[in-house]
């Protein structure tokens, strides 16, 4: 099967799936989304702006499991005093990921491919990290299903770029399977030391986009 019906089939398997189980999870949603209201008030979703495929913008849309909180200057406080009271049991279950559903059905995203990123990080890229972009990003992927957020950026980068250049029906479906297996024990939610995934600086290994533009 060559690429063109590769990606055409994999679409369609996204928007039919999403719709499937955006109605029959609908309980599931209102369940969570009284957790999240009943625990810390509104808002119950958490929308921010992230990078999808070709470097296009588009509004993720999570369950909020962090507060807003500031100290004094007005700077957001770590994270690790902003996780909401139900934040880490939705982070660890991944049932904070469920609004993607509509992500998915949008087109925004697919439920395998590279995790979406923060704009900010662009111009940190090297060239062949930013081969990552050339799929629709992912609800899971091949970086989720080998460690998650115990690898290191580099690591998670080089398994995305990896799926970019070798995707198939096959292999989604694999990853897939392999994802539930992940979920249930819970590996890899945390990266030592931290409650999220720290910031993205820049490769050491190979220029990033900016500094051979300078």
């Amino acid at each position: 099967m060559n690429h063109f019906y590769q990606r055409r089939l994999k679409r369609l398997f996204d928007a039919t799936g999403a719709a499937i189980l955006i109605v029959v999870l609908a309980p599931l949603f209102a369940c969570v989304a009284g957790l999240v209201l009943a625990s810390s008030g509104r808002p119950i979703l958490f929308r921010q702006q992230r990078i999808g495929w070709k470097n296009r913008p588009f509004w993720i849309v999570k369950f909020r499991t962090m507060s807003s909180r500031r100290d004094t200057a007005g700077t957001l406080l770590p994270d690790e005093r902003r996780m909401l009271p139900i934040g880490r049991f939705l982070r660890a279950t991944s049932l904070d990921e469920l609004p993607e559903l509509w992500n998915i059905l949008r087109g925004d995203m697919s439920f395998v491919g590279p995790r979406p990123l923060l704009p900010d990080y662009l111009p940190l890229y090297s060239e062949r990290q930013l081969l990552r972009h050339g799929v629709r990003p992912g609800l899971t992927g091949l970086a989720q299903v080998n460690g998650r957020n115990s690898l290191s950026w580099e690591q998670r980068f080089e398994l995305d770029v990896q799926y970019a250049n070798d995707v198939t029906i096959a292999g989604d479906a694999k990853i897939l399977w392999r994802t539930l297996r992940v979920v249930v024990s819970a590996k890899g939610v945390h990266t030592e030391g931290h409650v999220t995934m720290p910031r993205f600086c820049g490769s050491t290994s190979e220029g990033t986009i900016h500094e051979r533009a300078a």
